[in-house]
């Protein structure tokens, strides 16, 4: 597996979808509450390319992440019509896009993360850097848990659409096992490929 970063393409790909998920969202409150990571990321990513370059694997995963919340926020999360399809195929109770959402939101961070600490040499075990990342990714979706929390608090409005929880009593909890699952699997699945990319750099 060769994988390449162009960044046209990669800025490319972001803006058409970017675009496409501004034009006529279901929610706009949602659509900008939902948005909002995907632009923080696409300026970080800026400031990386020309100040701290990140593997092509890390990059194609921002980006794979970045089209996962954009998608969400133009349908929210509980609408996404492929994961209904999805639905009555499989008969689930529910729609499960956020769900892909929160497996992503422990998958990716969990690369990054590793990146950041290789390439940082913050730890000369790389059992304690496992340890490290897979507990970084839990607390970020705990705390993504809480600012979903803090918008239901404020916005009645877009409470619902936000939450995206669709009656599930467990949908908290469900989140953040999703996220935990995410981290894991991309250590045990990504973490040689990752390793011969940043010995390229």
């Amino acid at each position: 597996m060769n994988l390449r970063f162009a960044p046209a393409v990669w800025v490319v790909v972001f803006l058409a979808v970017f675009v496409w998920s501004a034009i006529g969202p279901r929610d706009r409150a949602t659509w900008a509450l939902e948005v909002l990571p995907a632009v923080i990321g696409f300026v970080l990513v800026v400031w990386c390319f020309f100040r701290y370059p990140l593997t092509p694997l890390v990059y194609f995963l921002i980006l794979v992440h970045a089209v996962i919340l954009m998608v969400g926020g133009h349908y929210t999360y509980a609408e996404v019509p492929l994961f209904d399809w999805f639905r009555d195929w499989f008969d689930w109770e529910r729609n499960n896009y956020d769900k892909l959402g929160h497996l992503a939101q422990g998958f990716i961070p969990a690369i990054i993360a590793r990146e950041v600490v290789i390439r940082f040499d913050v730890f000369s075990s790389r059992r304690w850097a496992a340890f490290f990342i897979v507990c970084f990714c839990l607390a970020l979706s705990a705390f993504y848990e809480l600012i979903e929390w803090w918008v239901a608090l404020l916005s009645d409005e877009a409470a619902e659409a936000f939450l995206g929880t669709q009656g599930y009593v467990w949908d908290t909890q469900s989140d953040m096992a999703w996220a935990l699952s995410g981290a894991i699997l991309a250590l045990i699945l990504l973490g040689r490929f990752h390793d011969r990319q940043l010995q390229a750099l």
